[in-house]
C-alpha cells in the first residue's frame, strides 16, 4: 500500500507586499506553486491513498483566489479516482460554531473525504480505516474524541491515524490555541500502522514512535523556519504481520524560494559589505544581519545601500544587532541626538520621499504633544 502524506500548505498565505507580474502577492503565489509540485509528483507516484494533515488554507475564511485556487486542484486531484482524506487544522478551524468549516466546500467531490468539526471520524475502505482526529479547540472534548478513536481500531485493516497537533512541548508553533495532544495516550501510537502529523512545519519522526511523523509544511511562512527542507512524505505500508520494518517512509524534497543568511560585520562595514557573496541571492528571500552594531552607524548605515548591493533578490530583511557600549563616547554620541532625530533617522531609511515628508510632520505634531504636556506636568 501506497500512501502520499502532506500537510500545511496555507493556501492564501501572503508577505512581504511583493507582486509579481500576475498582480498576485509573490509569496501568495510561491504557496500554490509548492501545492501544484506536490501534486505533480502525485500524479507520476499514483498511490492507493492521498492524506492530508491540515492547514489547507491558511485562515479559517480564505480570499476567493484561495478558494478558487483550491477547487481547481481538487477537481484534478477527484479526477485521479484516488481517495484523499483531509483534516482540518487550526487555522481552517473556526473560532466560534457562528462560522461555516471552510472544508464544507469539498463534500460534494467523490474522492475527496474530509474530518473537521472538531470530532473523531472514522474513514474506512476495503483494506485500511482512517482515523481522523482534526484540530479541536477543546481539550476536554479532545480526550472523549481521542478514546473513540482507539475504540475504533479495526485488526483486519491497516490503521492509520492522522491529527493536526503538536505531540509534546517540542512541537509547539507558538500559536493561540494550538492543541497539544495528552502524553498518556500516546500508547495508542503502537497499535496503528502509521501515525500521519500535521502543524509542525519540519519533517520527521516524533521521539521514539518509529511509525509517528510530522511531513513538514510546503512552503515557509516564516524566517525562522530557513533550516526545513520544504516536500512531503511517500510512505509505503507492507503486508507484514509485524509493523515494525513493514513501514517504509521516504521524504521527497520539493523546490521552493530560497531562504539566504548574510552576514555584514560592522566594525569593517565597508569591506564586509562588498565581501558578500551575492552569487545564491537572485530571486531568494534574503535575511542580513548586521553584527557589532553601534548606535551612531545604525544611523548611518542605510537599508537601501545594503539591498542595493543585493539587488537581485526578491527580498532583503535586515536585522540589527547591536554591540554593548565599550566607551562613553559610543553612548554620548547617542545621548546628544534626540529621540525626536533618532526616530525620524530610521523612518527616513525605507519610506519614499513623499511618504517620509508626511510621517515626519505626524512625529514633529507628536513630539510637540508630549514636550506640551511634559511641561504642564513640571
Amino acid at each position: 500500500m501506497k500512501i502520499v502524506h502532506f500537510s500545511d500548505t496555507h493556501l492564501g498565505f501572503n508577505d512581504l507586499d511583493i507582486l509579481n507580474e500576475k498582480n498576485i502577492n509573490q509569496r501568495e503565489a510561491d504557496f500554490y506553486d509548492a501545492f501544484s509540485q506536490v501534486l505533480e509528483q502525485i500524479k507520476t507516484i499514483k498511490p492507493d491513498y492521498i492524506i492530508h494533515t491540515g492547514d489547507l488554507f491558511h485562515r479559517a475564511s480564505p480570499s476567493n483566489r484561495a478558494i478558487t485556487f483550491a477547487l481547481e486542484k481538487f477537481k484534478i486531484i477527484d479526477e485521479l479516482n484516488i481517495p484523499f482524506i483531509l483534516i482540518a487544522g487550526n487555522h481552517s478551524t473556526p473560532r466560534t460554531n457562528l462560522s461555516s468549516p471552510i472544508l464544507k466546500i469539498f463534500n460534494s467531490f467523490k474522492n475527496i473525504h474530509v474530518s473537521y468539526n472538531q470530532v473523531y471520524k472514522k474513514i474506512e475502505f476495503k483494506d485500511v480505516a482512517f482515523h481522523t482526529l482534526p484540530h479541536m479547540n477543546d481539550d476536554t472534548k479532545a480526550l472523549s474524541q481521542i478514546e473513540l478513536c482507539e475504540k475504533s481500531i479495526d485488526e483486519n485493516k491497516k490503521n492509520i491515524m492522522m491529527m493536526h497537533c503538536s505531540v509534546g512541548a517540542h512541537y509547539l508553533m507558538q500559536e493561540f490555541g494550538e492543541w497539544v495532544y495528552p502524553k498518556d495516550k500516546e500508547y495508542i501510537f503502537a497499535k496503528m500502522d502509521y501515525v500521519a502529523l500535521g502543524h509542525w512545519h519540519g519533517f520527521g519522526q516524533v521521539g521514539k514512535h518509529e511509525n509517528v511523523y510530522y511531513s513538514g509544511s510546503t512552503e515557509r511562512t516564516s524566517l525562522n523556519d530557513k533550516r526545513n527542507s520544504k516536500g512531503f512524505i511517500e510512505l509505503t505500508l507492507e503486508d507484514k504481520a509485524s509493523l515494525f520494518g513493514s513501514l517504509d517512509v521516504e521524504y521527497k524534497e520539493i523546490d521552493i524560494r530560497p531562504i539566504i543568511t548574510k552576514e555584514i560585520d560592522c566594525e569593517d562595514y565597508e569591506n564586509s559589505l562588498a565581501s558578500i557573496d551575492v552569487s545564491d541571492t537572485t530571486d531568494a528571500i534574503v535575511e542580513v544581519k548586521l553584527k557589532n552594531l553601534t548606535p551612531m552607524q545604525s544611523i548611518e548605515i542605510q537599508n537601501s545601500d545594503i539591498k542595493e548591493h543585493i539587488k537581485d533578490a526578491m527580498s532583503v530583511n535586515i536585522k540589527r544587532e547591536f554591540k554593548h557600549a565599550t566607551n562613553e563616547s559610543d553612548v554620548s554620541e547617542v545621548e546628544a541626538m534626540s529621540l525626536e532625530e533618532f526616530f525620524l533617522e530610521h523612518i527616513k531609511e525605507d519610506a519614499k520621499e513623499q511618504e517620509y515628508d508626511r510621517l515626519k510632520n505626524k512625529i514633529q505634531e507628536l513630539f510637540a504633544s508630549y514636550e506640551e504636556v511634559q511641561d504642564d506636568t513640571n
